[in-house]
C-alpha cells in the first residue's frame, strides 16, 4: 500500500497493491501497523459503519466536535463517490480547503481523513456501498454540519444539483459563514 499526502495536512490517499489473476483478486484492505506507519501516527479504529445508497444520493458534509471528533478511513466496496474532505481546523494552513477524489471499487483506493475535517459523498454510480472505520464512537448531541452547497466552499459534486437525493436533515445545515464568521 502506498500512502499520498492530499493539500490537506494529515489528509492521505491510500492505494493498494492488488494482486490479481484469472480467479480475482486479492489485496490487504487495512494492517493498522503498516497503516500508522504510513501516516505518521497512531489511529485505532473502534467502530466500522457501512451506508448503502442509490445514484445522485448526497451525504454530508457531516463531523463530531470536541471530544467526539473522529478520523475516519473510507473506501467503496460497490459502485463509485466524489468523496468531499473539508479541514475545519482554524490554525490550519489549509483551513476551509477541501479535498475531493473518486473512490470506486475499480480503483480500491481510500481516504484517511483526520479529526477536525467535515467529510462528506455523492454516488455517481447506480448504487454504492461505502464503508468507513471511525476512530471514535458517534455521539448524537457532537454531531456538526456544512451545507452542501456552501457558496465559500464551492465544492463541484459532478453531478447536476436537480438529480441529487439529500436528507431533510442535511438541507438545513449551517454555512462555513455561520459557522466560522468568515
Amino acid at each position: 500500500m502506498t500512502a499520498i499526502e492530499t493539500s490537506l495536512k494529515g489528509c492521505f490517499i491510500l492505494e493498494p497493491k492488488v494482486f490479481g489473476d484469472e480467479r480475482g483478486f486479492f489485496f490487504e484492505s487495512y494492517n493498522n501497523l503498516f497503516f500508522n506507519n504510513l501516516i505518521k501516527d497512531s489511529v485505532s479504529f473502534v467502530q466500522d459503519n457501512e451506508s448503502y445508497s442509490n445514484k445522485g444520493v448526497l451525504r454530508g458534509l457531516h463531523y463530531q466536535k470536541g471530544d467526539y471528533a473522529q478520523a475516519k478511513l473510507v473506501r467503496v466496496t460497490k459502485g463509485e463517490v466524489l468523496d468531499v474532505a473539508v479541514d475545519l481546523r482554524e490554525a490550519s494552513p489549509s483551513f476551509l480547503q477541501y479535498e475531493a477524489i473518486i473512490l470506486s471499487e475499480e480503483n480500491k483506493k481510500q481516504l484517511y481523513i483526520p479529526r477536525g475535517f467535515a467529510h462528506g459523498f455523492i454516488v455517481l454510480s447506480d448504487v454504492a456501498l461505502f464503508n468507513y472505520k471511525c476512530d471514535n464512537y458517534y455521539n448524537k448531541d457532537s454531531e456538526g454540519g456544512i451545507i452542501y452547497n456552501d457558496l465559500t466552499l464551492d465544492i463541484d459534486w459532478k453531478l447536476d444539483s436537480k438529480s441529487f437525493i439529500i436528507s431533510e436533515k442535511d438541507k438545513i445545515l449551517p454555512t462555513v459563514k455561520e459557522l466560522f464568521n468568515v
